[in-house]
């Protein structure tokens, strides 16, 4: 996958990072979490019902993502964040790889990730790891969450979901 290839060229400054696998009886990192979703209720349902994987480096967790099924052969990954102190080095692009890496393994043949109208960076880095726009889910946040979301001066009403196949 070419895409892969042109990620991959660029290198991280995080050097000694380590993803895994949140164990059960680990905190959730909500913090991170709520960076990338201000709902803490939903954030503990796909929390129950997804797996969530974190990065680390020298014992700190600095990102955070979930994997949640959706539908047969599909998965989503329904949060990623990295701390605010941590971004810019490359950390988001091994976790997006990580996810896609990990979805593979599982046997899922299609990731998605959905991100807010007004995300503007999310949906070009999405893009630029090889996710394609399928649809946009109308008035998601507006239907999901009790307070109005302005990012980039732009209200976040719509969920534009994307996609790529695993096969």
């Amino acid at each position: 996958m070419e895409f892969i290839e042109d990620i991959s060229i660029e290198r991280s400054e995080v050097v000694n990072m380590k993803i895994r696998k949140l164990n059960n009886h680990e905190r959730l990192p909500i913090e991170l979490l709520q960076m990338a979703d201000p709902s803490p209720m939903l954030i503990n349902e796909y929390t129950q019902r997804g797996e969530t994987f974190i990065a680390e480096t020298n014992g700190e967790v600095v990102g955070v993502y979930v994997l949640l099924p959706t539908r047969p052969n599909t998965i989503e990954i329904v949060n990623v964040a990295v701390s605010q102190n941590e971004q810019g080095k490359g950390i988001g692009k091994r976790l997006i790889l990580d996810a896609i890496h990990q979805s593979k393994k599982m046997g899922y043949k299609t990731i998605e990730i959905g991100t807010g109208n007004s995300s503007i960076r999310q949906l070009a880095f999405y893009q630029k790891c090889g996710f394609r726009i399928s649809h946009i889910d109308h008035d998601y946040f507006v239907r999901h969450y009790d307070e109005k979301i302005i990012e980039n001066g732009i209200w976040c009403r719509d969920m534009v979901r994307l996609y790529q196949d695993l096969a």
